[in-house]
C-alpha cells in the first residue's frame, strides 16, 4: 500500500511540475518577442529615402524623407529622433525642414560656421508654424508620422540637408552608418544603408520627369519588447449571458507599491488628485489611475445583444493615465466574424487582410474631430462603439469563448489578454474548471482512492 502511495505521490509531484512549467510557458507566450515581426502586418516598416539631388563644391544637397508603411503603427508627439553616423569627416552646412539637436565643436571653421559638425549627428523635426523659408515639403509636423492606412498624407516626413567635406561623385560619397530611429523612445531598429536605384521625381505641371544623382534606403522594424519592458494595454470581457465580468489579468502592465515606474499610481478618489497630475504633456512620465491590471489603457469587449440573424458587440478604450491623452489612436482586433461585419457605430473600419483568403482581422479607429482624440484619464477618457455581426450558420456559437477576440492592439502594441479558461461561459455548460490544466492530477488522485479502497 505504501508502495503504490509513493509511486502515485512521484507522478503527481512530476505533473505537478510539469503544469507549472506549461502555465509559466504560457504566461510567456501572452508578451511579444524580441523579433521585430509582426504578423498582422508583416511588411510594415519605416523607410527612410536619403536622396541626393545636387552636387556642390564640397559636397552635395540630400532631401531625405522617412516613410511610414506600418498600417495602424504611428509616431505621436514629441515625434521621432534620426541618427546616424558619417562615414568620414563630413558636416552639415544648412538644413530645411529639421535641425541637429547638437553643433558640436566647429572651432576649425572660421567665417561661415556650419550648422552641425558632430561625427554622430542627432536630428529632429522642426515645428509647426516655422517660416516658410526653412520649410519643404512634409516637413514641420513636430515628429508626428501618421499611419500608412489612417492618415496617408501625414505618413511621411522630410527634411533637407546641405552636406560638405564629402564626395562630390556617385563613386566618392560614402553612404552614413549606424542609423537609429527613436519614436521618440527605443523600439525601432535601422539596418544598413543601401544603395538603389535614383528616385524619379515628376514636375509639377506632369510633363518632365527628374531623378536623383544618387538614393540609397534604410528600413527600420519595431519591436514592443525594445520599446518597453511591459505591456502597455490589456482587455477584460463580459457579456449578456453571464454576470461574471472578467478583469484584465492582476499586474498585467505592472504592480502596484512597487519601486519601479510602472509602480506609481494615484487613486481617483484622492483628494490631492488635482496636483499631482502634471499638465498634459506626451513626454510627461505616465502617472495612472490606481487599478489591479497597472494598464495605462484598457479595452473592453461586451457580447451586448442576440439577435435571429445577428449578434452585437459594444467595445469600450478607456484611458488611466492622467499624464497623457492619445491623438490618432487606433485599434486591431481579430475575430473570425469580422469577415461578415454588417455595421459599425462612430468608428471608422478598414479590414486587414495580410494572408489572402482570410478576413478575420479589423483596424478601427475614431471620427476625424469627433472621438479621434482619447481624453487623459477622468470622466472623458474613454471612447466606444458597438458592431453588428451577421451570423454565419456553420461557425457561430457563443460557447468555449468563440464571440470574444483572439488578440487586440491598441496603437500597433499586443494587449495582454485574460486566460481562456476564464472567458465567460455559456450558463448551461455546467460548472466551470478552475484549471483545465490540473484534470490529469484529479484524475490520478481518484485512481488512487480507488486502489486503495479495494486492497
Amino acid at each position: 500500500m505504501e508502495t503504490v502511495f509513493s509511486a502515485a505521490s512521484r507522478s503527481i509531484s512530476k505533473l505537478i511540475s510539469f503544469t507549472a512549467l506549461l502555465l509559466f510557458l504560457f504566461s510567456c507566450s501572452t508578451f511579444t518577442s524580441t523579433e521585430a515581426y509582426d504578423a498582422l502586418d508583416p511588411t510594415g516598416n519605416i523607410t527612410i529615402k536619403w536622396d541626393v539631388i545636387s552636387w556642390t563644391p564640397d559636397g552635395y544637397v540630400a532631401v531625405v524623407t522617412m516613410y511610414n508603411f506600418q498600417q495602424y503603427r504611428h509616431i505621436q508627439a514629441p515625434g521621432w529622433t534620426l541618427g546616424w553616423t558619417w562615414a568620414k569627416k563630413e558636416v552639415i552646412w544648412s538644413m530645411m525642414g529639421g535641425q541637429t539637436t547638437e553643433q558640436g565643436d566647429c572651432s576649425k571653421y572660421k567665417g561661415n560656421v556650419p550648422h552641425c559638425c558632430k561625427k554622430d549627428p542627432t536630428v529632429v523635426d522642426l515645428l509647426p508654424g516655422t517660416p516658410y523659408n526653412q520649410q519643404i515639403a512634409n516637413c514641420c509636423k513636430g515628429g508626428v508620422l501618421n499611419s500608412w492606412v489612417q492618415d496617408p498624407a501625414n505618413a511621411a516626413s522630410s527634411f533637407q540637408v546641405s552636406v560638405g567635406a564629402a564626395g562630390t561623385t556617385n563613386k566618392t560619397v560614402r553612404v552614413p552608418r549606424n542609423f537609429t530611429l527613436k519614436a521618440p523612445g527605443p523600439g525601432y531598429t535601422c539596418g544598413p544603408a543601401k544603395i538603389v536605384k535614383p528616385t524619379k521625381f515628376v514636375t509639377a505641371d506632369k510633363r518632365r520627369i527628374t531623378q536623383a544623382m544618387m538614393t540609397w534606403n534604410v528600413t527600420c522594424t519595431y519591436s514592443q519588447f525594445l520599446a518597453q519592458k511591459t505591456p502597455t494595454c490589456c482587455v477584460s470581457l463580459s457579456s449578456f449571458y453571464n454576470n461574471t465580468i472578467v478583469n484584465c489579468p492582476t499586474c498585467a502592465c505592472g504592480c502596484q507599491n512597487n519601486s519601479t515606474e510602472s509602480g506609481s499610481c494615484v487613486s481617483e478618489r484622492s483628494s490631492h488628485l488635482a496636483s499631482a497630475v502634471p499638465g498634459k504633456s506626451t513626454n510627461a512620465p505616465p502617472l495612472l489611475q490606481c487599478t489591479s491590471h497597472m494598464c495605462p489603457v484598457r479595452i473592453h469587449w461586451h457580447v451586448k445583444l442576440n439577435y435571429k440573424e445577428y449578434w452585437r458587440v459594444k467595445i469600450t478604450v478607456t484611458n488611466f493615465n492622467y499624464a497623457l491623452n492619445y491623438s490618432q489612436w487606433n485599434l486591431v482586433v481579430q475575430h473570425p466574424n469580422f469577415d461578415n461585419l454588417t455595421q459599425l457605430f462612430s468608428f471608422n473600419y478598414k479590414p486587414l487582410t495580410p494572408y489572402a483568403g482570410l478576413n478575420d482581422t479589423a483596424m478601427l479607429w475614431g471620427l476625424k474631430f469627433y472621438n479621434d482624440f482619447l481624453n487623459e484619464a477622468g470622466p472623458l477618457g474613454n471612447v466606444q462603439s458597438e458592431l453588428l455581426f451577421r451570423k454565419d450558420a456553420s461557425t457561430f456559437t457563443f460557447e468555449k469563448g468563440w464571440a470574444f477576440p483572439r488578440r487586440i492592439y491598441f496603437n500597433g502594441d499586443n494587449c495582454v489578454m485574460p486566460p481562456p479558461d476564464a472567458y465567460p461561459w455559456l450558463p448551461n455548460t455546467g460548472l466551470k474548471p478552475v484549471i483545465s490544466l490540473f484534470q490529469p492530477v484529479m484524475t490520478i488522485l481518484a485512481s488512487c482512492v480507488f486502489l486503495w479502497a479495494n486492497m
